[in-house]
């Protein structure tokens, strides 16, 4: 089989969902701009990364399909994918999907969501969602209501007076229990009282303002969430939500520096009390490359200095690997809102801890493979298994880091003959 074809990528493309099951990486939708139009990805393919051996490969899908869309909210909860939300040519959605991706003959089939209690929230994309006791709980996003649906968790932006519905950025906060199939939305408690030693305190904050496009993660019993954007602000603000008591933070204050306002990013758990926060556009439309770790015991930022500059994202995902790696896909490197072509397909892994010494002697020898040849067919058979598809992996990973200067080569030659 040709490189080509053995070392194959997902295509290009922002606003789409991805999530790690087991040993795999899973990719589903998101669009890419073709001469100047928004094309949405086939609804009917998933793509899978092995996190092993570096290999990608697209899965056709079958059953109820979810339209192609971009800004749908994708979330993993025992091994189902389940699709919330989105935008796509007919406008926003409200409809929930899912798929088993613990399939033993890898045939993928979606499922709508229609024989639930309760009432989903209104149509919108650019949410997020935390996963917490097999619940799916949703925040924010920018949508539509009808005029009887307006309240003050919704920031109005624009309106059709003549249909009476309006667009704009939620902080509402819906669940869906994937036990119950029930929606339903918590009663959000701005104080709480509590007692110590025969003293009364309150203990809460306001909630976050109306946004969308911000990111979210998990910690313990908190979901947390950071930035975004509302009308024509990008924040920088960090709060969480107590999971378990429907309390709300307040804007946490941070000891020392703080990242820059943006939207468009991602925040991943990393560790028990660690957020990395990476990429998105910042307030002054710049495409943002820098990497923050948020210790939540310090409430300090810090950033680290030795992620590429050159490589810039936005609207990309970021899942949590097997070791702690961050594993960054997709998304674009350019402003969407004024150059909407810089659409990516690379896999940027960042490291955020050592590696278990199995992992960093497997990556030795996957490195120095031909030198090694002669020794490596005396492993035992099930090391054996790990070393070739380590091999595997960074011949792949060779191969894509070619491809991509190549590809950069081209464009730069391109860029300088059209200039003069």
């Amino acid at each position: 089989m040709a490189d080509s074809q053995l070392f194959c990528v997902a295509e290009e493309r922002s606003g789409h969902c991805a999530v790690v099951d087991g040993n795999f990486l899973y990719v589903w939708g998101g669009y890419v701009s073709i001469e100047d139009n928004e094309v949405y990805l086939p609804n009917d393919e998933i793509w899978t990364y092995d996190i092993d051996s570096g290999l990608w490969r697209m899965h056709l899908m079958e059953g109820e399909l979810p339209a192609s869309m971009s800004g749908s909210c994708g979330a993993c909860i025992n091994g189902k994918l389940y699709i919330f939300g989105g935008y796509d040519d007919k406008g926003y959605s409200n409809r929930l999907y899912f798929v088993n991706l613990r399939t033993r003959d890898e045939t993928y089939i979606w499922e709508k969501i229609t024989d639930f209690e309760g009432q989903p929230p209104t149509p919108r994309d650019k949410l997020s969602c935390w996963v917490y006791k097999d619940r799916l709980i949703y925040f924010g996003g920018y949508g539509c209501r009808r005029h009887s649906e307006l309240q003050d968790c919704f920031d109005v932006h624009d309106a059709s007076w003549e249909e009476q519905i309006f667009w704009g950025w939620h902080n509402d906060v819906h669940i869906f229990d994937t036990k119950t199939q029930t929606w339903f939305q918590p009663e959000i408690k701005i104080f709480q009282v509590f007692a110590v030693c025969s003293d009364f305190y309150l203990q809460g904050g306001v909630p976050p303002q109306p946004r969308a496009a911000h990111t979210c993660a998990v910690l313990g019993n908190k979901g947390y969430i950071f930035g975004g954007r509302v009308l024509q602000t990008r924040m920088n603000d960090l709060h969480y939500l107590n999971l378990d008591t429907w309390t709300w933070s307040g804007r946490i204050t941070i000891n020392g520096e703080s990242p820059k306002h943006r939207s468009w990013h991602t925040l991943t758990p990393i560790a028990d009390d660690k957020l990395f926060l990476c990429g998105g556009l910042s307030a002054d439309n710049i495409p943002l490359s820098d990497g923050w770790i948020h210790n939540v015991t310090t409430n300090c930022w810090k950033q680290l200095t030795h992620l590429p500059k050159t490589r810039p994202r936005l609207w990309h995902t970021a899942c949590l690997g097997k070791e702690n790696e961050i594993m960054v896909f997709g998304g674009s490197k350019d402003d969407l809102l004024a150059l909407d072509t810089g659409h990516c397909n690379d896999l940027l892994i960042f490291q955020t801890q050592p590696y278990s010494l199995l992992r960093s002697c497997l990556d030795c020898i996957g490195k120095n493979s031909i030198m090694l040849e002669s020794q490596i067919s005396l492993l035992p058979p099930k090391l054996l298994q790990q070393v070739l598809k380590k091999i595997t992996f960074w011949a792949a990973a060779n191969h894509r880091e070619e491809q991509r200067v190549q590809k950069e080569e081209t464009e730069n030659k391109y860029q300088w003959i059209s200039s003069n």
